[in-house]
């Protein structure tokens, strides 16, 4: 029996700011989950916690960051990945590991995410995707699923919704997945294998937001995990321009892309710096 008071070791405690829980993420929150298989997927990497970084913009997502127990940065709205591209930029040795959401990284962040895949800046992106804007009252996002309420679309979004794993693909990604929380053990094998690939490589989290998007659209945390379970569809390799999210049609879950190219630093010393190349023995 554990004795009152005592503290209980928990598998992540290394990778945690534990003088800041609890968090700030509400019952219910896929947040949390994504959040704790990023860590996990950091754990099993065996990366040098020495050497790695997590940036976050702003937004419920973009608080991971200062939870995590390494070197992190809680930065400006939409600005994660030029923070994060800086920081690779100056330091090759970094790894680079983004943690944010849809509306940080798709709204004011959108065109920074396509130009550092355009580039295949060596980095993972992880996109907490629960369709709108949480923190800050619900909003509608480019994420919001057509028809679906919010309080900037009180009787139903009449925007077609952006399929980022496609944009992701067309941007130029080199890694590209796409899991639920509820598929927890496959999205933290996804997640270490794109933190260990060279690359930009970019991974969509499904997760419910209970307190917003669920409340206005009556779907609570249990009937977003079940229908998670019941209206998704494995399917690695597909092609992305299949991967629309409609789950009265079926969501397609996996990975999708996984190719190989230089990255941003190999080909910007290739011109600017090819003396340090040759004299390192490199093509």
């Amino acid at each position: 029996m554990n004795q009152p008071g005592k503290h209980i070791n928990h598998p992540l405690d290394s990778l945690l700011r534990t003088d800041r829980i609890p968090h700030i993420w509400c019952p219910g929150c896929g947040v949390g989950t994504a959040f704790a298989s990023c860590l996990t997927a950091i754990k099993v990497s065996s990366i040098d916690l020495q050497k790695t970084v997590m940036v976050s913009g702003i937004g419920c997502s973009g608080r991971g960051a200062g939870y995590a127990n390494v070197d992190s940065y809680h930065t400006t709205h939409g600005r994660a990945i030029p923070f994060a591209t800086g920081m690779k930029m100056a330091n090759p040795e970094l790894n680079m590991i983004v943690f944010s959401g849809d509306g940080d990284l798709f709204a004011i962040g959108g065109n920074h995410f396509i130009h550092a895949a355009r580039r295949n800046v060596d980095m993972t992106v992880i996109c907490m995707n629960n369709f709108n804007y949480g923190m800050t009252g619900g909003q509608a996002a480019a994420t919001t699923p057509y028809g679906a309420k919010t309080t900037t679309s009180t009787i139903g979004n009449p925007e077609t919704p952006f399929n980022l794993p496609l944009l992701a693909y067309a941007s130029g990604a080199t890694y590209v997945a796409r899991w639920t929380i509820l598929h927890t053990r496959d999205l933290i094998d996804c997640l270490e294998t794109a933190i260990l690939k060279k690359g930009f490589s970019f991974i969509e989290v499904l997760g419910p937001c209970p307190t917003n998007y669920g409340r206005r659209n009556k779907e609570g945390t249990f009937d977003t995990l079940k229908m998670y379970q019941n209206n998704t569809i494995i399917k690695n390799d597909a092609d992305p321009s299949e991967l629309d999210i409609d789950f009265n049609r079926g969501v397609i879950l996996g990975k999708f892309v996984d190719i190989d190219k230089p990255v941003c630093l190999d080909r910007y010393n290739k011109i600017y710096r090819p003396q340090e190349i040759s004299e390192d023995g490199a093509d």
